[in-house]
């Protein structure tokens, strides 16, 4: 579908609920980026969202709470299988050879393979290469769970798996001589202290930085976006930073370069300070649940329709109690009965897949925030998919707009200098002192210094 997109042959995308467009946040607001920088609208076929600021903060916490649910769910069903891994019963996955399960859902040893395993294990110790192991079992018959040959993939992972000497494992659930042995754990040492003297070094493959601001970042003069990039120096150092594509083959912008962890930085920390005020917070919290009732659609009509029905079916009893019963009369009756069935059904499927939410479950949403840690990256790029729309960045200033509908506002590197310590500088800025206004096409959050200083007066 992404793909189709670039190709113009849709201009919607229309899902039931948002939860249901994505896995996680992340996903949903990368391709959602692409299909609007393809011209592709997503619309939610039950959910009504405006088209304004606080429409892409509804949008952002719609998916952060069905992400909670979804994980919430995921915690009640890991609790379940931690139970079963407590008293040491098979939580499901594939069982390892030598193997089988009881009814009551218990390892038991099997006769047939287990000798073979043993076997393998001792050939190995003794100096057997991987693939001969693999031969020999294959010529044995004997099969993975699935019913396929064995493979060296099969061998490996089979001689690194510690159930063979009884140690049961779920997660972080450890319970040695929880299931039935099949080799010795003198065997077994042995079988990796060779596996690990023949173990060639890994290739190292060099781990390159995610770019957090991708797709949030444009450059102030030519209004292209400003993507990642990096190079080595003669010193074999990398260095990481923004560039402008619109200064690339032959582009005339002369926007420089912006050092990656600077401008991140730079991002976190206004963002960090900015929900660390308890009163904006509470404002924002008043403003989603006015939010929420006003575009509540679907349960209000079902409501509405329900009451109708439920007066029609009053007014039927009524003239029956007169009087006046006629086949059509409880033809009519039957029928409103089995309406009022259904849409009580579908009102009850309606609350239970969009619970009511108060303004204490925001409030302990968006604190939530205040505890993520900076020093992990997923963290990080959740704090900034969840409030940073744009950044259009100038060579002495930028302009950032968040998901909140208080105006765009102008921070030059000198206040930024001011705010956070010169520690942060680590680009010269140009003798100007260009604080103008840009008009944006999104109405923003204020940036929390900013914001403070309008709060506390002018002469601070």
């Amino acid at each position: 579908m992404i793909k189709d997109s670039a190709a113009k042959k849709f201009d919607v995308v229309i899902v039931w609920k948002l939860d249901r467009f994505a896995r996680n946040r992340f996903d949903s607001a990368h391709y959602k980026s692409v299909l609007r920088k393809n011209g592709v609208k997503v619309v939610s076929a039950t959910e009504a969202i405006s088209e304004g600021a606080e429409g892409i903060l509804l949008e952002s916490m719609l998916e952060g709470m069905a992400e909670y649910y979804s994980a919430e769910l995921s915690e009640k069903v890991v609790r379940g299988l931690t139970e079963n891994a407590l008293k040491c019963k098979y939580n499901g996955g594939t069982l390892p050879i030598g193997y089988t399960v009881d009814e009551n859902q218990f390892f038991q040893v099997d006769p047939v393979a287990a000798p073979a395993i043993l076997d393998a294990f001792k050939k190995y110790a003794k100096g057997a290469t991987m693939q001969e192991i693999t031969d020999d079992l294959n010529i044995k018959g004997i099969r993975t769970v699935r019913g396929t040959k064995i493979s060296l993939n099969t061998v490996t992972r089979m001689l690194q798996n510690r159930r063979y000497i009884g140690e049961y494992q779920y997660r972080d659930v450890v319970v040695p001589n929880g299931i039935p042995a099949i080799i010795p754990v003198k065997l077994f040492e042995q079988v990796q202290e060779r596996a690990a003297a023949n173990k060639k070094a890994p290739a190292k493959h060099k781990a390159e930085d995610e770019y957090l601001l991708t797709t949030k970042l444009f450059c102030g003069y030519c209004k292209c976006l400003i993507t990642g990039e990096s190079g080595t120096s003669h010193t074999m150092e990398v260095h990481r930073y923004y560039k402008c594509r619109g200064t690339r083959k032959g582009g005339t912008c002369k926007k420089k370069t912006i050092k990656k962890k600077w401008i991140e930085e730079v991002v976190i920390l206004l963002i960090q300070k900015f929900i660390f005020d308890d009163e904006f917070l509470d404002r924002l919290a008043d403003m989603l649940i006015a939010k929420l009732n006003a575009e509540s659609s679907t349960l209000p009509i079902l409501r509405k329709q329900l009451d109708e029905i439920e007066k029609g079916i009053d007014n039927l009893v009524n003239a029956i109690q007169a009087g006046i019963l006629t086949a059509s009369t409880k033809q009519r009756l039957e029928q409103l009965e089995a309406e009022k069935s259904e849409i009580s059904v579908q009102i009850l499927k309606e609350e239970i897949a969009k619970p009511t939410v108060t303004k204490e479950d925001i409030l302990a949403y968006l604190v939530k925030y205040r505890k993520l840690n900076m020093k992990q990256l997923d963290h990080r790029r959740r704090l900034i998919d969840s409030f940073v729309n744009a950044i259009y960045m100038f060579d002495d200033y930028l302009v950032i707009t968040f998901n909140y509908k208080e105006g765009t506002k102008t921070i030059t590197f000198a206040e930024i200098e001011e705010a956070f310590g010169s520690d942060l500088s680590s680009l010269t800025a140009p003798k100007r002192g260009s604080t103008k206004l840009l008009s944006l096409f999104y109405i923003a959050f204020l940036f929390f210094f900013l914001y403070n200083k309008t709060k506390m007066g002018k002469d601070d």
